[in-house]
């Protein structure tokens, strides 16, 4: 059990160069509790290293966090597209099961590497300090980390990104700031992505830019629809000025 969410520890089916710690599902409050504070310590430990070898390397690292469906995958394909003349760029994707999101960035013909979380419902930074082994990124690239669909747990994983971008759709309701606090806190930018349904969708702009600022001032907001290639522009300058790419 992952202690946080109930969800379950993925099965690691690779050798390993550092021990892991083991320990059956507690039941008391307490224990549980305790079981929380040692699974985000340890991975904490791992995001630190993640951290230093991006700050080693020049890499900036985003980790992108949504809902299901925000369009994180479409957005990511069409930023390959614009900003790969520019860096390197490589790629790792995170879903429960199939490959599908890997096959369709591997199109793109930048390198990728697939984890499947299996019951698990984030990635975690063990697991991208070994997607860095397989993957091998050039130095003074960009890494962009899809994430699992969820605005939960992966908020309280810490990978060792540079920043957390959070996507949030028009088709979703506006609220999801206030509901999902701790993921808006912790992201550096978010993207209000599929603009160019809000004629047929009851989604405010205003409000919901309101409500992210109210949990984070410090947030900055784009408004963009990958579909369409609107607000694109936008995106691009700000992975640009964060890599420093002219």
């Amino acid at each position: 059990m992952c202690g946080i969410c109930g969800c379950s520890e993925p099965v690691h089916k690779h050798e390993h160069k550092h021990e892991h710690k083991h320990e059956h599902e507690p039941h008391e409050h307490g224990r549980i509790i305790k079981l929380e504070q040692d699974i985000l310590a340890e991975n904490n430990q791992y995001a630190q290293l993640n951290r230093e070898y991006f700050r080693a390397n020049n890499m900036l690292a985003l980790n992108f966090v949504s809902s299901p469906g925000s369009g994180k995958t479409t957005l990511l394909e069409k930023t390959i597209y614009g900003l790969k003349n520019k860096c390197a760029i490589t790629v790792i994707e995170g879903d429960q099961q199939t490959n599908r999101d890997a096959e369709r960035i591997a199109l793109t013909g930048v390198p990728v590497l697939q984890i499947n979380t299996g019951k698990s419902c984030h990635l975690d930074a063990h697991q991208i300090g070994h997607a860095l082994e397989k993957l091998t990124p050039p130095n003074d690239s960009v890494l962009f980390i899809e994430n699992v669909g969820n605005l939960v747990c992966p908020a309280l994983f810490d990978l060792g990104e540079s920043h957390k971008v959070v996507i949030l759709s028009v088709t979703e309701g506006d609220d999801k700031p206030l509901k999902y606090p701790e993921m808006f806190h912790a992201a550096s930018l978010m993207l209000i992505n599929k603009i160019d349904l809000l004629p047929y969708v009851d989604f405010n702009v205003t409000r919901c830019i309101e409500y992210a600022k109210r949990i984070n001032p410090k947030l900055a907001i784009l408004e963009i629809s990958a579909t369409k290639d609107q607000g694109m522009s936008a995106w691009l300058q700000w992975l640009k000025q964060h890599k420093n790419l002219g």
